[in-house]
């Protein structure tokens, strides 16, 4: 299982949340500043039988940035959020999902390389526009992770958002959750609020068996997926 290091790729301790109508200005208030808006389309990968994501796994190629695996994160406080290590590098990607599918390791290959080999195929893909912010860092605290929210809507008509703090550690995770959970009530969010993410919708709308299927796994009910 992977641990969350700097040579495998970062701790996402992420919480997600339903977005009012005055969410960008609240966020204003509240001394964030916007990065960007941006459109883009998520592709995600799995077996037929869901391999990867009944076991809490995640391969996405999202537009313009490449591909994504998410794996299960360090154990942490139990409570609305979510803790997954980003992989993406496609060499650490393609050999942790012949470590997941238990096949025999190609010696040289990229992800689009390794779909057909390892009969991993599209199950979702949808358009989302986004608006990202941060949060502005007071003077003196450059050190400290960075808090980041997104604003999501996709073409299937769901719009969720994010409150995420990315580390490399993970000591760091308790910190991070403790600023999540901070900004969370000056947004707003109900303490225990739990929201699906933009994958599960999708495949609850469109893909409605092997949502269920995902429901069936041990522990899925609740993951991001995202």
């Amino acid at each position: 299982m992977l641990k969350g290091n700097m040579a495998q790729g970062l701790i996402e301790v992420e919480r997600k949340f339903v977005p009012g109508p005055d969410m960008e200005e609240r966020l204003q208030e509240l001394g964030c500043t916007l990065e960007h808006r941006v459109t883009f389309r998520d592709t995600y990968y799995d077996t037929s039988e869901l391999s990867l994501m009944r076991s809490d796994h995640w391969l996405r190629q999202r537009q313009g940035s490449g591909w994504e695996l998410k794996c299960p994160g360090v154990a942490g406080v139990p409570g609305p959020h979510n803790e997954y290590v980003e992989l993406t590098s496609e060499s650490a990607i393609v050999a942790q999902l012949f470590d997941l599918l238990e096949a025999e390791k190609p010696e040289m290959a990229g992800v689009a390389a390794v779909l057909h080999p390892l009969k991993l195929q599209e199950v979702a893909s949808f358009i989302t526009t986004r608006s990202s912010w941060k949060l502005a860092l007071s003077e003196g605290h450059e050190q400290e992770p960075l808090l980041r929210v997104d604003l999501d809507s996709t073409d299937f008509g769901y719009a969720v958002g994010e409150v995420e703090v990315m580390v490399h550690e993970k000591a760091e995770v308790s910190a991070a959750l403790e600023k999540i959970f901070s900004f969370s009530r000056l947004l707003g969010v109900a303490a225990q609020e739990k929201v699906p993410a933009k994958l599960l919708v999708y495949l609850q709308r469109f893909r409605p068996l092997d949502y269920q299927r995902l429901l069936e796994a041990n522990g899925l009910s609740e993951a991001t997926g995202d």
